[in-house]
């Protein structure tokens, strides 16, 4: 099993990534229940295995939104700029993708179990370096460590939630891996927000909870099956290529411009949004940053498990202009300061995010062959986090000398630019099969078409 696996998560991680792709039957499922049964066992029975990994993979993800109603604290207790700030969420984004292209595969031989527990002693020195935080640089190195714990678990988890799915219900664990990243943004950001606005210690106590939360997970695993079939418990890094077949570069550098369209946006609003709430809604307390990274993550949750069944060009139509539609809602917030026009654009953000992700993954997914999978998705983390980080960051050293709102108005005009090329690009892609469609049946209708039928 490699990085083909690992990509099953849907955001992101956010990523997740990423991600199977709906709610539907994952075609690996039965192969996957298969070895579920010939788990290694353990003190833990495989239905209680099965949560205790969901719960853990929503709490990594949930983990990493925690910071983001915390930021404005941390800006005025410490007088750091907005670029250090997005520099802040996007060393996180950077952990993640090269721990996952270095070590996305590890679980398959080192086992579940071992890797599981090294992301989760990870995870409880970040939230140490969190609680402990004395200054930006304390900030950096806690999220620098959280991205290598939740990128170093993300092929774990996606790939154990698989194995431990029950036979009645092989697709549960598909579906967990969807939702369950996008949601755990949201709950995270959410009660981070609540326990900032209104709990005691604001930058202490959401850490000191997570930390309790990581500890406890660590002792479940420590009496969970294990499930990798071929793990030997040797330590076999495999760092994963990164290829785009000759035949889907053309498809692949069209849905790119989804991806770096919904992306960015992404990455805009888990570190700049909650200041924009912030500007709009004046005087707004940390509770209503949470509120808007909880309602764009919430959202997108929402959008993949309704949508997940549709084919993906039409998921991701619906997606890009789910996603340019709340484009021009917060930007036209931004001009007359209306709360209720910002947060349905966000809404309709979070919708296209999700939605426009789940279709491009799936329709990129399908470009190459089995066997090249795994490069080519890896190719598509490398675009999407990338997208996630780099833009983020740019804004913020714009915000610097142009100002927040100014700064978010010129990148909503780039992402809309970006999106109404991804759907020309998709309107290209469909045209191009209707045409490939059209002459497989005239070859079909030949004299030699049909001497191969009857052969």
């Amino acid at each position: 099993m490699g990085l083909d696996q690992t990509v099953r998560l849907r955001i992101p991680a956010m990523p997740p990534p990423p991600p199977q792709t709906g709610p539907g039957p994952d075609p690996a499922a039965p192969d996957a229940t298969a070895a579920a049964g010939a788990a290694r066992p353990g003190r833990l029975s495989g239905s209680r295995a099965f949560w205790l990994v969901g719960a853990i993979l929503i709490l990594l993800l949930l983990s990493s939104s925690v910071p983001s109603p915390m930021y404005a604290l941390y800006q005025q207790r410490w007088h750091f700029s907005a670029t250090m700030l997005t520099v802040v969420f996007g060393i996180y984004a950077v952990a993640v993708l090269v721990t996952l292209l270095l070590f996305g595969s590890l679980s398959d031989t080192l086992g579940r179990r071992k890797v599981l527990l090294v992301a989760l002693v990870g995870e409880v020195v970040s939230m140490g370096l969190f609680i402990g935080a004395r200054n930006v640089v304390w900030l950096l190195a806690a999220r620098a460590v959280q991205g290598l714990a939740v990128g170093l678990a993300t092929g774990a988890t996606s790939a154990a939630l698989i194995e431990l799915s029950p036979p009645h219900a092989p697709s549960r664990g598909t579906l967990l891996n969807s939702s369950g990243p996008t949601g755990g943004i949201a709950a995270g950001a959410l009660v981070a927000g609540l326990l900032v606005q209104f709990a005691p210690a604001p930058t202490v106590l959401s850490y000191a909870l997570l930390l309790v939360a990581f500890a406890g997970a660590f002792l479940g695993v420590l009496v969970m099956p294990e499930t990798a079939p071929a793990a030997t418990g040797g330590l076999r890094i495999r760092p994963s290529r990164i290829s785009v077949p000759p035949a889907a570069r053309r498809s692949f550098a069209l849905l790119s411009l989804a991806l770096v369209a919904v992306w960015s946006v992404c990455g805009l609003y888990l570190s700049l949004g909650p200041s924009l709430a912030t500007q709009i809604l004046h005087g707004a307390g940390p509770l209503v940053g949470g509120l808007t990274v909880a309602l764009f993550a919430g959202i997108a949750t929402i959008g993949q498990i309704a949508l997940g069944k549709l084919p993906p060009p039409r998921t991701a139509v619906i997606g890009v202009t789910s996603l340019m539609a709340g484009l021009v809602l917060v930007h036209a917030a931004l001009t007359t300061r209306q709360a209720a026009v910002f947060f349905l654009g966000t809404a309709a953000l979070g919708f296209g995010w999700g939605t426009a992700f789940l279709g491009a993954f799936r329709a990129l997914a399908a470009l190459a062959s089995p066997a090249r999978r795994s490069e080519l998705l890896a190719a598509v983390y490398v675009v999407a986090y990338l997208s996630m980080s780099a833009p983020a960051v740019l804004a913020g050293v714009l915000s610097g000398r142009w100002g927040l709102q100014r700064t978010a108005q010129a990148f909503i005009v780039v992402a809309l630019a970006l999106c109404a090329a991804a759907l020309l690009g998709l309107a290209w892609m469909k045209a191009l099969a209707r045409v490939r469609r059209r002459h497989a049946r005239a070859r079909a209708l030949t004299p030699e078409g049909r001497h191969r039928r009857r052969k």
